[in-house]
């Protein structure tokens, strides 16, 4: 259905993307959800079997991608998830009782403006949107980073210099290692990212002020910081019209119980706190966070690790983004998936997630270039050659194609990579609270008197409001019970309207040799009662709805 060796422009995204939806108008239906900063639609396909009922009927699930300019494979991993869904369904059991009875969003492109330019032909990498920012103005002076041959690709540039702190690997002359701390008497070199250099002064070589310096993944509402507190925050939070559609959109579907998110790279699952330890976290929700961690690492090959504990990129710094404002102020479980790892495909072992990208040893890079010069075949890795600099003189270019070997995997490796996650995002929405019919009783009391009792209850894993967080938020009601009468019935005792408390699901069950006592084996049921008259055989309705866990209803017969 979709190209999985290549990425794809916006139009040609949009393109797929209503032919995906035009050829399963039952499963799939195709809406923006608001606009870029450039003014391209923010594309959101809604995957559901829609005669089985309006996806705000039924708990959700929600994927989004490429909210980084340059983690495009984002979207081909949700390019693949769509794909998995349409063409399973039907043909696999879980992927029918999925879209049956569950609905899944899918942002396949949150930030289409700062893909567009990682994917020109002459380049442009930026953390994320291409609105100006902190400050509407281009940089006077210094290094910026851009394809200065025209070859379509940004690659590293070199030049001696006896005080460099880069020389040539002794076994392998074109891999460049670090220089020794006590080192001297060699031949050494700088390293710089390939570009121009604005207004140089023969001596000193600054890093250009970036112009649009916004990483959209720092604008969530959930403990946002201003720029001098975490880089790339935005103005205020949900400043940025991505970011503020993704919000609004999570805001008004309640019905979503969980959610992923694919950025690029180190080949691991993260899941919440980023900037609290896991003691802070409701322990309920935490054994639900590893159960769904362990099944991760079964399916992808990917250690499932907490971003506070495992993944900061300072150990006196926090990060924050989608995935912690989903869970800390909705409640609803989240996961990022940072897809690909070329490390653990060159057989690198027992490395520090973010400690590897400041420090590794020389054999690391040894086994990364022979990985790479076995897999790429000259494109992860590119051979130095000379080039006449307009500003440095004679230089090298070459090294590490980082968007090529790094950011994304490899076109002919990338459906490999992408197949891991359907599987996974299936299992996580399969466990979602789903609220159904369990029973009706009609018992006659007399004189046109009936008593109606209706049983509903949760078949789903998680509790209908899906985390104890939310339920200490509030942030959503219990179940609501409904009756309707025709003309001529009159309601005798309980409220047209009734609100019920959370219906538990299996997460907290323990195990059969636990001494843990049950507090109540039917915590999953509840029941609404109502008393009318009205004639024999007048039809009533009955409903039952739950903001996360579904709706449902039945007809009774006032029969005895």
């Amino acid at each position: 259905m979709f190209p999985y060796d290549r990425f794809v422009k916006f139009e040609e995204l949009t393109t797929l993307l209503r032919k995906a939806a035009d050829a399963h108008p039952n499963l799939a239906r195709l809406n923006p959800i608001g606009n870029s900063h450039e003014g391209r639609p923010i594309w959101c396909m809604t995957l559901t079997h829609f005669a089985t009922g309006e996806a705000l009927t039924k708990p959700a699930f929600y994927v989004d991608a490429n909210i980084h300019a340059t983690e495009i494979s984002g979207s081909v991993a949700a390019l693949k998830l769509i794909d998995t869904l349409l063409s399973g369904y039907g043909k696999r059991a879980d992927v029918t009782r999925l879209l049956d009875t569950r609905v899944v969003y899918v942002l396949p492109r949150v930030n289409p403006d700062g893909a567009e330019w990682a994917m020109a032909d002459k380049p442009k990498f930026i953390r994320s949107s291409t609105r100006p920012y902190p400050w509407d103005e281009d940089a006077i002076e210094g290094l910026e980073a851009e394809d200065i041959d025209g070859d379509g690709r940004i690659l590293m540039m070199r030049f001696r210099d006896d005080n460099g702190p880069w020389k040539k690997h002794a076994d392998e002359p074109r891999l460049m290692i670090r220089r020794d701390p006590t080192e001297s008497g060699g031949e050494y070199y700088r390293i710089v990212s390939e570009g121009r250099i604005k207004n140089y002064d023969g001596f000193n070589l600054p890093v250009a002020r970036v112009k649009t310096g916004l990483d959209l993944n720092r604008n969530f509402p959930e403990e946002w910081r201003p720029e001098g507190e975490q880089v790339g925050a935005g103005d205020f939070p949900t400043s940025e019209p991505e970011v503020r559609a993704c919000v609004e959109f999570i805001n008004r579907h309640r019905n979503i119980c969980g959610g992923l998110f694919f950025h690029t790279w180190s080949g691991v699952l993260l899941r919440p706190f980023g900037t609290k330890p896991d003691d802070e976290m409701p322990p309920e929700d935490l054994w639900v966070f590893q159960t769904q961690g362990k099944k991760g690492e079964e399916l992808t090959g990917y250690p499932a690790i907490s971003v506070f504990h495992e993944f900061k990129y300072h150990p006196k710094e926090v990060i924050t983004g989608t995935q912690d404002w989903l869970y800390t102020e909705l409640g609803s479980y989240a996961w990022v998936v940072e897809i690909w790892c070329p490390m653990r495909e060159a057989g690198i072992t027992g490395y520090k997630y973010i400690d590897w990208f400041r420090d590794h040893s020389a054999e690391d890079d040894l086994k990364m270039l022979k990985w790479t010069d076995a897999t790429h075949k000259g494109l992860g890795y590119v051979d130095w050659y000379a080039y006449e600099h307009p500003e440095l003189g004679p230089v090298e270019l070459g090294g590490w194609n980082r968007f090529y070997a790094f950011s994304n995997p490899p076109p002919h490796l990338m459906e490999k990579e992408v197949e891991k996650f359907p599987d996974w995002i299936i299992y996580q929405a399969l466990m979602s609270p789903k609220l159904e019919h369990h029973s009706t009783k009609v018992t006659p009391l007399g004189e046109d008197l009936w008593r109606i009792d209706f049983g509903v209850h949760n078949t789903g894993y998680l509790a209908t409001d899906v985390s104890k967080l939310t339920r200490k938020k509030k942030h959503v009601r219990g179940v609501i019970a409904e009756i309707t009468l025709p003309d001529g019935a009159t309601l005798v005792e309980g409220k047209a309207r009734i609100e019920g408390t959370q219906l538990e699901g299996r997460n907290n069950t323990a195990t059969l040799v636990s001494f843990f006592p049950g507090a109540n084996a039917t915590q999953d049921r509840a029941r609404f009662t109502w008393i009318v008259r009205a004639k024999r055989g007048t039809k009533v309705q009955l409903h039952a709805a739950h903001d996360r866990a579904g709706r449902v209803g039945a007809e009774v017969v006032l029969m005895p």
